[in-house]
């Protein structure tokens, strides 16, 4: 008779570890540069355990092409070692690798209560009024984004403000796991949320955020911006008639000049009155060739870096899966644990 393997169950001690995932939609940004991959390239040097995903399974929450996706991901991959983020020293990989990530997810949904899930104001932003032919995957994918945090009991994890409802529902479900099986298994994680610019917002509309889907390229800085055109962009970006005021209290009530000193803080790692102290009672005529000389000597580099190992997507994806077999060596065991806390019969070989 074969013995039955069991996995002890033991009150997890949660050591501090960062996860973070981006999808793979194409067309990287500045806001993307400033509000993820620049922080998650300087937390390496923090001396905790960093954890970067690739989240194309939530990609594909609405209908994407095999091929574009493919592309998209690698592109993705290019611009997190660009930015920083150090393959031997973080773990990069793209979620699809993992297939804890999804089975843990099934686990989360029959956790996590169908009206948390309604209140998802990011579901009814993208469903709009046409929510009965949204994807169930479109409804459900905050469980799958608390699954990608907590396969690998991960304590902290950077978010944009509009990613703060989702993590508030990945503490819920972690704490009513918890309850439910009185165990203390899944850490309550603790939000990221910090720079001065966290939220970048379009160069033509100071109170909408920095996007790739803008019908207008002059809105954003495409991290595949050669010198030109990020230059031309940041001299044409909107502004007000003001001189920059003294202290930060002086941005009020100006949404283009906030985002702008907000960029240059963020690109030159300074604070917003540190910024202001240096420009203060100067008009944008000054100002602006100042950030564009500084977006371009902080960029371009990226963006060539990026180009040089697109040419070679065989390394992308050997550098993915390698970081998949990492990630895949944490996330199982806290996989197995979860099972046998929900009393499934563990028992198979190899």
């Amino acid at each position: 008779m074969t013995e039955a393997v069991q996995t002890p169950l033991v009150e997890a001690t949660h050591s501090k570890r960062v996860f973070s995932g981006i999808q793979p939609s194409g067309g990287l940004t500045l806001g993307n540069y400033l509000g993820a991959l620049k922080r998650f390239a300087e937390a390496q040097n923090q001396g905790i355990e960093t954890i970067y995903c690739i989240v194309d399974l939530h990609a594909i929450t609405v209908w994407q092409d095999p091929a574009k996706l493919r592309q998209a991901t690698r592109e993705l991959a290019a611009g997190f070692i660009a930015s920083g983020v150090d393959p031997a020293r973080s773990i990069l990989f793209n979620q699809s690798q993992v297939g804890a990530h999804a089975e843990l997810a099934w686990l989360f949904n029959c956790v996590a209560r169908m009206g948390w899930l309604s209140r998802m104001t990011q579901f009814k932003d993208k469903a709009g009024k046409n929510r009965e032919n949204a994807s169930v995957g479109l409804f459900a994918y905050p469980n799958l984004m608390a699954a990608d945090i907590m396969v690998y009991h991960a304590t902290h994890v950077p978010v944009g403000e509009d990613q703060k409802q989702h993590l508030e529902l990945t503490r819920d479900i972690a704490i009513k796991f918890n309850n439910d099986f009185g165990v203390n298994f899944f850490p309550v994680v603790e939000p990221v949320i910090e720079g001065a610019a966290t939220r970048v917002m379009s160069l033509r509309d100071g109170t909408k955020k920095m996007s790739k889907s803008d019908p207008s390229d002059q809105s954003r800085i495409n991290l595949t911006d050669d010198a030109d055109a990020i230059a031309q962009k940041i001299r044409k970006a909107k502004t007000d008639a003001e001189p920059l005021p003294e202290t930060p209290e002086g941005l009020e009530g100006r949404p283009e000049a906030r985002n702008l000193v907000n960029i240059y803080a963020a690109l030159s790692d300074k604070t917003q009155a540190e910024v202001l102290a240096e420009y203060a009672g100067q008009g944008f005529g000054a100002f602006k060739p100042a950030l564009a000389d500084l977006a371009v000597s902080s960029l371009t580099p990226i963006s060539d870096e990026m180009q040089r190992l697109l040419q070679d997507v065989g390394e992308i994806d050997r550098i993915l899966g390698e970081g998949a077999e990492r990630a895949d060596a944490i996330a199982r065991p806290i996989l197995e644990q979860t099972y046998e806390i929900v009393g499934m019969v563990r028992s198979r070989r190899g």
